[in-house]
């Protein structure tokens, strides 16, 4: 992982409070963060964030700037997996509001 990744997993471990409900693990290439062993966010290289949405959100949160279809190499992660650029999670109040949303995609 490289210095933008790392940031933002250390930015995703303080606003999450990694602990009993929050695990940590490397998958992937990207540094995941789980609540009840479903991927809540993810801190991929260059500091992207990697998140699953709700399927009645999608449509509408792909139209938000610096979202985009997530994906994994060369191929295009299934529905509802978004990549969030990392010049629109700067700061903490703009990762919290994907951070609720990740909370909603994973119930």
């Amino acid at each position: 992982m490289d210095a933008a990744g790392e940031e933002l997993a250390d930015r995703l471990r303080a606003l999450l409070v990694v602990g009993p409900e929050v695990d940590e693990r490397r998958m992937f290439g990207t540094r995941a963060f789980l609540v009840e062993g479903r991927i809540l966010a993810g801190a991929r290289p260059g500091g992207v964030l990697l998140i699953r949405v709700p399927e009645d959100d999608e449509a509408a949160l792909l139209q938000h700037v610096g979202a985009s279809r997530a994906t994994m190499g060369p191929r295009t992660m299934s529905s509802r997996w978004l990549d969030i650029a990392p010049a629109v999670i700067k700061h903490d109040r703009d990762l919290l509001f994907w951070l609720d949303i990740a909370r909603a995609g994973t119930a």
